[in-house]
C-alpha cells in the first residue's frame, strides 16, 4: 500500500498550526505568523492551504477564527486546542500529532 503523501501533509500542518498557535497564546495571532512559524517545517505552505487547514480544525472546535471576513484571519487556540497540545485528551483521527514520550 503506498502512503498517501497528501493526507500525511494535511494533518502535518494541522499540528504545527496547533503547536504555533498554543505559542501564541492567550492573545492568538494571524495567519501570517502562523504561516512563518510553520515554513521551517514545510517551506512551499500556502496561506489557501492554511486557510483550508485552519477551517478544519475550527469545524472541529479546536480553534477559533476570530476574523474570518478580513483580509487577514486573526486565530486563537482554544481549550480543547490545548488539551490535545498538552496531552490532557485523547486526540481524534485527522491531526499527526506525535506520541507522547
Amino acid at each position: 500500500m503506498k502512503p498517501d503523501l497528501d493526507r500525511a501533509r494535511r494533518e502535518e500542518l494541522r499540528w504545527l498550526i496547533l503547536r504555533a498557535l498554543y505559542a501564541a497564546q492567550p492573545i492568538g495571532t494571524t495567519e501570517n505568523i502562523v504561516k512563518n512559524a510553520i515554513e521551517p517545517c514545510v517551506p512551499d505552505v500556502s496561506i489557501t492551504e492554511l486557510r483550508t487547514q485552519m477551517d478544519y480544525l475550527a469545524e472541529r472546535g479546536l480553534i477559533t477564527i476570530v476574523e474570518r471576513y478580513r483580509p487577514t484571519w486573526f486565530v486563537k487556540i482554544n481549550r480543547y486546542g490545548v488539551d490535545v497540545v498538552e496531552y490532557t485528551i485523547e486526540v481524534e483521527p485527522g491531526i499527526a500529532r506525535p506520541k507522547e514520550w
